[in-house]
């Protein structure tokens, strides 16, 4: 183990042992993925969390990057012979990247410059001539005329003295240092608009940009992107605006000082230039990318929280679903599936204009003959084209049906890429798109995860600016998020999806469909062992698997458990030791058998780890447990409003469905979700919504205005009578 590394890191999070850190390195370097070992080796990491799990797999990525890089920059310019001690040093200690490059910047192979066709007509010499403040410089300058050298003048040899000063006093790493901070801390971000903006920005998005400035170090993030996209189309002039009147002294002073004369104003007429061509530049491009990625970052996290949430809604269990997906022209698709999201039935209704009257008055009957006929107890109504009209016609409808019968509105984000898919073809081959849309928006609400899963999390809607940020990192970010969520949830092995398995701890696309091949040749899995029979499915993947796929109804009880396979058995001990038979798992007398064990003595009693002992008797306890169960439930409606029934004070319930830097948007059953400025989360200041609300929280609202022609709904989470 690299104890250099590990020391690194430590440095980097303080509130990680090195201990800690080693034994996760170690791991992951055997295989062992971040679910795998956050759940069963935390004896190892003394219980490091998930979160802390990936930071030291990023710090340790991070650091070996910056690591390789020192070293090829140290032996580029060893190559040519420039080296030396000191500068080796500062190399080697630079905390970041960016100090490395500018270390080699004066080393690196650069385009021919006007500097550098300077140096090959001889004049270097005269260069340095001056930087040193020779007396006799005039003198030097009138014997550097040369016509054979192109240098038919003195002011000839003079423009390449400046443009070799000027580009060297550009490649100097304490110069760019101490620019770059002294922009950082008094620079502007500043957007104009460009003489056609206005034109092009015909809906106005980006009026409160058109005169806009503000310090770079109090910009929030999303500010930034939605600067970079108006600039991006043509409608911003934007730049970083600095004091330049600091900066240049600075430069001056840490070169020509205080002296005067013929030398000094040549070296302060190339200081200058440097600055205002290499160094200034550089710098507002350093600052633009930093805010940039900063921005992408902080909108990238914000879309993995809200992702997280949104795949953790608690899921709509035992219920026979009906998706509804609404159209006008082509009739809304309904599709009914059984509790275990298992395709009945489905048909197409036409209850809205173009279609004639006739179909329209026929609608009505259809919906509710289809909803008896399939004993519907659930209905989920996409909230894309035609929402509000079908929320009217559903609830109209269900109130002459004998049975209770209930609404939800669902977010049907990504389900039309998902229902163009190749895995909704291969399911559903003869049904169209939106038939298929219908199936995708029931099983939503019945089980979010497992649909979810099946559609690219980028469509799914829940962020900001998530298509101005590096695809692939978001791509990375999202993948991680999904993957801590599939398997915190634990998973079916006898109905589990191929898109479902393959976030699985240990699993790849091909084992996840090989478990699903296995499955229809040769029946359900009885039992977890089984798992080992799978083709490609080697011992390191059945390891890192196994405890988070279920067997309920299987052969062994504990397989519907999160127990690992390894620690079976040790529940079996626990389990006799306090004469309990392991087909009682569930029961209230194993909770009370168990409620006053002294975890230091039955850990080592049973050979286990007291956080092993604990999950143990979690899983004995608790067999077949779904943290989305705590989770708040879906909001039923009955009735249907509309934005004209809304009136400033109204109290009522919604959904919170996206968390952004500015407020929340909520659900509260009209066709336009309603805005919770970030001022009007608390009655105390709030900084970070998602502190406050997460995607699918059920939360109290009172209507603060209602613009009509807008489509726009202001709200509250401060009750306006204290």
């Amino acid at each position: 183990m690299n104890e250099a590394l590990i020391h690194k890191i430590h440095h980097d999070l303080p509130k990680i042992r090195e201990k800690q850190i080693a034994e996760t390195l170690k791991m992951l370097d055997e295989g062992d993925t971040v679910p795998f070992i956050a759940r069963y080796r935390k004896e190892r990491t003394e219980n490091l969390d998930e979160v802390e799990i990936r930071d030291i797999q990023d710090a340790a990525h991070r650091i070996q990057t910056l690591d390789k890089r020192k070293e090829e920059v140290i032996k580029i310019i060893d190559e040519q012979q420039a080296l030396t001690p000191e500068l080796k040093k500062q190399i080697e200690q630079a905390p970041v990247l960016q100090q490395v490059e500018d270390l080699y910047l004066p080393y690196k192979q650069k385009r021919r410059t006007k500097a550098t066709i300077a140096k090959e007509r001889g004049l270097e010499p005269l260069a340095k001539a001056a930087v040193r403040f020779a007396s006799d410089l005039s003198a030097q300058v009138k014997q550097a005329v040369d016509p054979d050298k192109e240098l038919p003048d003195e002011a000839a040899v003079l423009a390449g003295v400046h443009e070799i000063i000027a580009e060297e006093a550009g490649d100097r790493a304490d110069f760019r240092n101490w620019v770059r901070g002294n922009t950082q801390a008094y620079g502007q971000l500043v957007a104009k608009v460009k003489r056609d903006g206005k034109t092009l920005d015909e809906e106005g998005i980006y009026q409160q940009y058109y005169d806009f400035s503000q310090p770079i170090k109090s910009i929030p993030s999303f500010r930034t992107l939605a600067i970079n996209r108006g600039e991006k189309e043509k409608i911003l002039n934007v730049k970083v605006d600095v004091n330049e009147t600091p900066i240049l002294w600075h430069l001056k002073a840490n070169t020509v000082g205080n002296r005067q004369g013929y030398a000094a104003d040549i070296v302060a007429a190339a200081i200058e230039d440097a600055y205002h061509r290499f160094i200034g530049p550089a710098i507002e491009r350093e600052i633009r990318k930093q805010l940039t990625d900063i921005a992408a970052d902080h909108a990238i996290d914000i879309f993995g929280k809200n992702l997280y949430n949104l795949l953790m809604q608690a899921p709509m269990k035992g219920k026979v679903v009906m998706g509804f997906d609404p159209a006008y022209r082509t009739g809304c698709k309904l599709a009914v599936v059984d509790p275990n999201g298992k395709y009945l039935d489905k048909t197409v209704i036409y209850p809205h204009k173009p279609a004639s009257e006739a179909k329209r008055k026929a609608a009505k009957g259809l919906f509710i003959d289809f909803i008896n006929k399939n004993h519907v107890e659930m209905i989920a109504i996409g909230n894309g084209t035609a929402s509000r009209e079908s929320e009217q016609f559903v609830a109209d409808a269900i109130k002459d049906i004998k049975s209770p019968v209930y609404y939800v509105i669902v977010n049907e984000a990504g389900a039309s890429v998902y229902s163009a898919s190749q895995v909704a073809r291969d399911e559903f081959p003869d049904f169209s798109v939106e038939q298929r849309s219908a199936v995708s928006i029931a099983r939503r609400l019945q089980d979010p995860l497992a649909e979810l899963v099946k559609i690219d999390p980028q469509s799914i809607g829940v962020g900001q600016y998530q298509h101005d940020v590096p695809q692939k990192q978001l791509g990375e970010q999202l993948d991680q998020v999904v993957e801590t969520a599939v398997n915190r949830v634990g998973v079916n092995l006898n109905t589990a999806s191929p898109e479902l398995l393959v976030h699985i701890s240990g699993l790849t696309k091909t084992t996840a469909q090989n478990i699903v091949s296995y499955r229809n040749e040769t029946g359900q899995f009885e039992n977890r062992s089984q798992l080992k029979k799978v083709p490609r499915l080697g011992p390191k993947a059945f390891e890192q698997s196994v405890g988070f796929l279920r067997i309920i109804g299987g052969s062994n009880p504990l397989d519907n458990t999160d127990i690992h396979p390894e620690s079976y058995a040790a529940a079996k001990k626990l389990m006799k030791q306090h004469g309990l038979a392991i087909d009682q798992l569930g029961d209230a007398t194993v909770s009370a058998a168990l409620s006053n064990v002294h975890l230091t003595e039955e850990a080592q009693a049973i050979g286990v780890g007291e956080e092993t002992l604990k999950d143990i008797i979690k899983g004995v306890e608790t067999p077949g447990r779904d943290l989305r169960d705590e989770m708040p439930a879906p909001l039923l409606r009955k009735d249907v409003l509309t934005m004209e029934d809304l009136k400033p004070g109204m109290k009522l319930q919604g959904t919170v469905r996206n968390v952004v830097d500015f407020g929340v948007f909520v659900d509260i059953g009209v066709k336009q979700d309603g805005l919770v400025h970030i001022s009007k989360l608390s009655d105390h200041f709030v900084k970070d919504p998602s502190k406050v609300a997460s995607v699918g929280d059920i939360v109290t609202v009172w209507i603060e205005s209602v613009d009509l022609d807008r489509h726009r709904i202001q709200l509250t989470m401060v009750d306006p009578e204290g």
